[in-house]
């Protein structure tokens, strides 16, 4: 776990209903100076989840609801009621996500590309209507997945853990959205180059935890007060203070998911 820290800082990309101890994980992260996590679903029992653990952690855990692209074969037989139920719960969440495509071979042969890209259509028309900002994820799918938020008419897209080209990078800024940084900028040198390239003011921070990080035997799985790492990581990549990058990142996250009554330091 990362050291404390005076910074205040939003988590706005963690799968907290995947952490064992999830009530412990957000105590710590508090400690480490973080004062909002955005919770994001990826499928019906996972939406569920995220939407018990911002009722329980009320100003402090915010839910976003989606359909990953990892989980699309499970979630056929029941699409059309996954897809309600994100629609119906829009008013208790601040965004749709985790939602994308993913070209990685081993997620292809679950779904097809066309199969990703229709379900995405669906979710993005949903963002659309109800003016949802939506965390996207991209794998080898950034010129896709931008084509797609352009085709839906959406300016509130969060590209997370962006590793694309740099040419994608500007147009997504262009049209303006935003990436986010994960700890994987500590030594992901794709990574690091789009969190250098972005501007500040389309800049958040993630930690997308559980997820493991690092290389070889240095890998190690995050926890959401690992926000620290990945503000740390921005900060010396772009040559700033991280108290310049927190205040900026969290200035971001409150505008774009319109965060509302964040009770800091309360339980």
């Amino acid at each position: 776990m990362s050291t404390a820290t005076t910074f205040q800082v939003i988590d706005t990309h963690a799968h907290l209903d995947d952490i064992e101890n999830a009530a412990g994980a957000i105590e710590s992260a508090r400690q480490a100076g973080l004062i909002a996590a955005i919770a994001v679903g990826t499928g019906y029992e996972s939406n569920h989840a995220v939407l018990d653990l911002a009722a329980r952690h009320r100003g402090f855990v915010f839910a976003a609801l989606g359909l990953h692209p990892s989980e699309l074969t499970k979630e056929l037989p029941r699409l059309d009621s996954s897809l309600q139920f994100i629609e119906d719960n829009l008013g208790s969440a601040v965004a749709i996500g985790e939602v994308g495509l993913d070209y990685h071979k081993r997620v292809l042969a679950l779904a097809r590309k066309d199969a990703q890209q229709s379900v995405l259509r669906d979710l993005l028309a949903i963002a659309s209507k109800h003016d949802r900002p939506v965390s996207l994820h991209t794998r080898y799918a950034w010129k896709d997945s931008l084509a797609l938020a352009r085709e839906a008419g959406l300016s509130k897209v969060v590209f997370h853990w962006f590793t694309g080209f740099s040419s994608t990078l500007q147009d997504l800024i262009a049209s303006g959205h935003f990436i986010s940084a994960t700890p994987a900028a500590e030594y992901h040198e794709e990574h690091r180059r789009a969190v250098r390239e972005a501007p500040l003011d389309r800049l958040l921070l993630e930690t997308d935890c559980p997820v493991e990080y690092g290389r070889g035997e240095a890998r190690w799985r995050s926890e959401p007060g690992d926000i620290v790492r990945s503000l740390r990581a921005v900060a010396a990549a772009r040559g700033l203070d991280p108290a310049t990058v927190a205040a900026e990142t969290t200035r971001n996250a409150m505008g774009l998911f319109k965060l509302e009554g964040i009770m800091v330091g309360q339980a």
